[in-house]
């Protein structure tokens, strides 16, 4: 279990919360893997490091009663605690789900507390979304990890945390300083060229999301998956729905339709009824998944294997 920390902050304040609230879950999305070096989080206490327009920070979100205290040290403090409501979700509040759904009705209850919260770090949400295109999640979670501890930072104050690499870092390496890490020249070129144009990406986040989405689908090598990836978590978009992805659709069709085969074209279909909601629904549905026996579908046929970037 996380130990508190007795260090004064630099900033903190205390955020009072109406009707259900987990904070586990609505901000798991942020970590990629166990081992991410960037945040710790548990079902009533999330640490995190990230850099904000002020500089750097770590911050510290704690449930205590009917409020959340938020603690936050290093330049950015001020920053983090300022935006800590979006980034909680404290205002999100879904709409009611019409046509209603006997399974979704359910979830919708049990899963109450799960709010669409905005890190508005667009940088910090592209790279491991880019660093998971067309490779397994164990292999893309390594070689993010690796990325971080070789070239990201300490995180200013007492959590012992690492900071994602800075924007001009990434513009600044050679491709091949990625190869070691596992990354292939293309999608190291990509992180290279997101970097250097970190000012205007990080600018999407004051626009509405479906726009800002329809921005980064507009840089090459950024498809409508990894827009959504980014959607979900930097910008709060509770309809970003990751087209694309190798598992969600054959979850929803099974879930919603009983169908064990689904593409994405069906999978939009079976959304339509929650068009504005459909990332919500979908975020559900996978934490049903994981927290109810049954719910899922059988696993048939191999997972996708991991492949070696030797040569390419």
């Amino acid at each position: 279990m996380t130990q508190p920390t007795s260090q004064q902050p630099d900033a903190e304040a205390s955020l009072p919360f109406d009707g259900p609230y987990d904070l586990g879950r609505t901000l798991g999305p942020l970590r990629h893997g166990l081992g991410d070096p960037t945040v710790r989080i548990e079902a009533d206490r999330v640490q995190r490091a990230t850099r904000t327009p002020e500089g750097p920070v770590s911050e510290e979100l704690v449930v205590l009663g009917p409020m959340i205290r938020v603690r936050a040290w290093g330049p950015g403090a001020t920053w983090a605690v300022a935006h800590a409501p979006d980034l909680l979700g404290l205002s999100d509040r879904p709409a009611p789900l019409r046509p209603s759904h006997p399974l979704l009705d359910d979830l919708a209850r049990r899963y109450a507390g799960v709010r669409c919260g905005r890190t508005e770090a667009v940088i910090e949400a592209l790279v491991p979304a880019v660093l998971e295109q067309k490779i397994t999640g164990d292999e893309a979670r390594r070689v993010y990890r690796a990325l971080i501890l070789t070239h990201g930072d300490d995180a200013p104050g007492p959590l012992r945390l690492r900071l994602p690499p800075a924007s001009d870092r990434l513009a600044a390496l050679p491709y091949y300083a990625f190869h070691p890490l596992g990354l292939e020249r293309r999608r190291a070129e990509l992180l290279r060229r997101l970097g250097g144009s970190a000012a205007r990406l990080e600018a999407l986040s004051a626009i509405e999301p479906a726009e800002a989405g329809v921005r980064l689908q507009g840089i090459p090598g950024i498809g409508p998956w990894t827009a959504a990836e980014v959607g979900r978590v930097a910008f709060g978009d509770p309809d970003a729905v990751s087209v694309g992805d190798y598992h969600v659709p054959s979850l929803v069709c099974w879930i919603l339709a009983a169908e064990r085969r689904g593409d994405d074209a069906r999978m939009l279909e079976l959304l339509e009824p929650w068009r504005g909601q459909r990332g919500r629904v979908v975020r559900w549905l996978e934490l049903g998944a994981r927290d109810l026996a049954g719910l899922g579908p059988a696993r048939r046929g191999p997972r996708l294997s991991s492949r070696s970037i030797a040569g390419v």
